[in-house]
């Protein structure tokens, strides 16, 4: 009966443990800023609202808008596949941003206080393990 229990306490707490350190969005700031010599935009994501802002300087007040529940739960899912230990070790697919043919795209996640960054891609062709939460980042703030 005791090895039952503690076998039963063991993964009752383990399940618990995993459940607590989960990635969880709300907690988090998602910054995709994409930038060139002639164009800036910064799209930021944080606890179910989204602002688009297009000066480099950071002088203008972007509006927040709302982000619709079904858009935010797609959100979740997707940031919950992202290892954000690894964002900075992700590959680009292309280098079109080498001679001007793309906009220069990064993302950047701040989660517990914590920064998390990848290198530079190009915007339109992110790394596949992130390309799903980017597209959806960057579909949202052309609506």
């Amino acid at each position: 009966m005791k090895i039952l229990t503690i076998v039963f306490l063991t993964i009752f707490m383990s399940n618990g443990c995993d459940s607590a350190s989960a990635q969880d969005i709300e907690t988090a700031i998602v910054e995709y800023t994409v930038n060139t010599r002639g164009f800036y935009q910064k799209i930021t994501v944080k606890n179910h609202m989204m602002t688009v802002s297009k000066d480099r300087e950071g002088n203008d007040n972007p509006v927040p808008t709302k982000i619709s529940d079904a858009d935010w739960k797609e959100l979740v899912d997707y940031f919950k596949t992202i290892e954000l230990d690894s964002l900075s070790k992700l590959k680009a697919p292309t280098e079109k941003r080498f001679h001007d043919g793309a906009a220069i795209a990064n993302l950047k996640v701040t989660f517990k206080d914590k920064p998390y960054e990848t290198t530079d891609f190009d915007n339109g062709f992110p790394p596949k393990e992130i390309k799903k939460f980017v597209n959806k980042i960057t579909s949202l703030a052309k609506e």
